[in-house]
Parts: structure tokens; sequence; C-alpha cells
């Protein structure tokens, strides 16, 4: 039960924050790191999408929630969140 919290919470998080602009960090395994930069672009049931355009050609990455959680991917949050005015 414990995980399915951690996936919610994950999940949560990534909702909240569709649109912001985020540092990803990959790891491929065997010593080899993708990193990129990008814009979270959508939140789904069981994955989420990021737009990248780090040449010429912009393309959209996308991860699962599963892959946050083990530690796979990492997302750094590099702009501050919009906060909406207080009436």
């Amino acid at each position: 039960m414990e995980k399915r919290q951690d996936i919610n919470r994950i999940r949560n998080t990534i909702q909240r924050n569709v649109g912001r602009r985020v540092k990803i960090r990959e790891n491929k395994g065997r010593n080899k790191i993708d990193i990129a930069e990008g814009i979270i672009s959508g939140s789904y049931p069981c994955v989420f999408s990021i737009q990248v355009e780090d040449s010429d050609i912009p393309k959209t990455l996308s991860y699962s929630y599963t892959d946050l959680l083990i530690h796979e991917v990492e997302v750094t949050f590099l702009t501050p969140a919009v906060s909406t005015p207080k009436s």
C-alpha cells in the first residue's frame, strides 16, 4: 500500500506543475546519463510528458511515475510555480 501512496504523491506533484520548466536527469545504465531541460506538457494516468528543445528539432519525452519512484529519472523544477493572487 505504501508504494501506491508514493505513486499518487508523485503523480499529484507532476499534475500540479504542468507547464513548469524542469531539468530531467535520466539514468540509462552503464554510467550513461542524459540531461535535458524542457516543460512538463502533460500528465496522464500512467505517464507524463516533457517537451524538450535541445536542438533544432523539438521532441517529446515520456516517462512513467514509476521511473521517478525507482530513481531512473530525476526531475528538478527550475522556475517558480505560478501562484494565483489571493482575493
